[in-house]
């Protein structure tokens, strides 16, 4: 089973750096980082065109969190600085362990 190390994020962004957005790439994980660092320059260039700027950023990944990961947050800021990162949400699952036995008898 692969494990993942990194994620490619690619964002395409106005000239302004006002508006972004992300792009989609060809391969966006990767076991290694080295491997998403040496498949950065690939991607740029898959995507040319698509947006008058362009950033993408390698985001390590815990990999024994990988599973739990559920979103990516990023901003880029006017200076074209993207920060971003893979994170886990806060999100959490309320259950009552008390529940009622069903009779199978009474049931309508």
């Amino acid at each position: 089973m692969e494990h993942i190390a990194a994620v490619l994020l690619v964002i395409g962004c106005s000239n302004t750096m006002t508006e972004c957005r992300e792009l989609p790439g060809s391969v966006s994980v990767f076991e290694t980082a080295q491997e998403c660092t040496a498949a950065r320059p690939f991607a740029l260039g898959d995507v040319q065109g698509q947006a008058p700027r362009i950033i993408a950023k390698c985001l390590s990944v815990d990999p024994a969190l990988e599973d739990d990961y559920d979103r990516i947050v990023w901003n880029v800021r006017p200076d074209g600085t993207l920060d971003a990162s893979v994170e886990i949400s806060d999100l959490e699952l309320a259950s009552s362990g008390a529940r009622p036995e069903k009779d199978s008898l009474s049931q309508q």
